[in-house]
């Protein structure tokens, strides 16, 4: 079994994201889109309350790495 993922996991969760959608253009994705696509991952694990603006950001930012 996987370890769950937290908001602290921002690069495993880019990567899952990336997975779970391959064909999304980054440029079209907000960080609305990102909190809720990571709160329906089945490995996700925290608590939705804790999220905010910068770790969404990250979450951005190295899915945004992993594409190039």
């Amino acid at each position: 079994m996987t370890n769950p993922l937290t908001w602290e996991s921002t690069y495993a969760i880019a990567l899952a994201l990336k997975e779970t959608h391959p064909a999304v253009n980054l440029e079209k994705v907000s960080l609305g889109m990102i909190e809720v696509w990571t709160l329906a991952l089945p490995e996700f694990d925290d608590d939705p309350a804790l999220v905010n603006e910068e770790i969404l950001f990250a979450i951005y930012q190295d899915w945004f790495e992993e594409v190039l």
